[in-house]
């Protein structure tokens, strides 16, 4: 998630020292549990992605108050986990798919009335690319980890650069509708150091014969296009919880929010990935 930005100097408003400490130290120990999963892959990998899934699925219908609420989370965790288990017993794809959109039907049968049933579906479709793609990314003969880091680097180094920058530049704002304390100079900002951090993952990467299947040029305007789609990531899950009148999607995690408001600008670069792999292995 981009973080929202400061107010305009030249008296930006400082965040309080005990606030900033919890988020960093929140933001250590889940890199930490990120990069630590990634480098040991398979299940342990592939069941903290499916954790994130089921969270986000739990504070999506606890937003927008869907009844029976704890049947329908249930439900849809066990559609996630039908999904990873299925993935990491080899199964295809598509058979991985359907199973878990057979529970995603009868999540939407039990709910009563049609925008909650969209709420119900929105839900799960929301949290399937978060519990898919990491796992395959980390398992793709032509990604693997690297591919992995290079998502890491381009959402971490958005969500930092984009922070500061608003805050020591402020200007004009970006989506005051949406989110007022966004700035332009803090997207800019983010969108720069995207692209150096991914061009960096792929320069380590080469440095230790490990090549990502794109050119530098290639790799600085992939980053580019994911930088930017991680902040509008981050708008949309504004908008959501501007519709549902909630600050945070939950309290889950000290100092940052919920899953959602973490993973919101990842959601989206794992969007941009998929794409990407139908283009790499059109039968995956």
């Amino acid at each position: 998630m981009v973080v929202d930005e400061g107010s305009s100097p030249p008296h930006p408003k400082p965040v309080p020292s005990k606030e900033l400490t919890t988020r960093v130290l929140s933001a250590l120990v889940m890199v930490a549990a990120a990069l630590l999963t990634a480098y040991l892959g398979g299940w342990a990998f592939a069941l903290f992605w499916l954790a994130a899934g089921i969270a986000i699925v739990v504070e999506w219908t606890d937003m927008t108050g869907i009844e029976p609420r704890r049947l329908v989370q249930v439900i849809l965790g066990l559609g996630l986990a039908a999904m990873t288990l299925l993935f990491l017993l080899d199964v295809r794809l598509w058979l991985s798919l359907a199973v878990s959109l057979a529970f995603l039907a009868i999540g939407a049968f039990v709910v009563s009335g049609a925008q909650k049933r969209i709420w119900t579906v929105s839900s799960f479709i929301y949290a399937a690319p978060i519990v898919l793609i990491p796992p395959i990314v980390r398992a793709h003969p032509d990604l693997g980890i690297l591919g992995l880091l290079w998502m890491f680097a381009v959402v971490w180094a958005t969500d930092i650069a984009a922070y500061f920058t608003g805050r020591t530049l402020g200007g004009p704002k970006l989506c005051p509708p949406i989110s007022p304390k966004k700035t332009w100079s803090g997207f800019i900002g983010g969108v720069v150091a995207a692209t150096a951090g991914g061009l960096l993952v792929a320069w380590i990467g080469q440095r230790y014969d490990i090549t990502l299947p794109l050119t530098f040029p290639g790799i600085a305007a992939l980053s580019i296009v994911a930088s930017i789609c991680s902040q509008v990531g981050d708008l949309g899950e504004s908008a959501l919880k501007r519709h549902c009148q909630v600050k945070d999607s939950s309290h889950l995690i000290p100092g940052h929010g919920g899953v959602m408001d973490r993973l919101d600008g990842f959601w989206a670069v794992c969007l941009i990935v998929a794409l990407g792999l139908l283009t790499l292995d059109p039968t995956v």
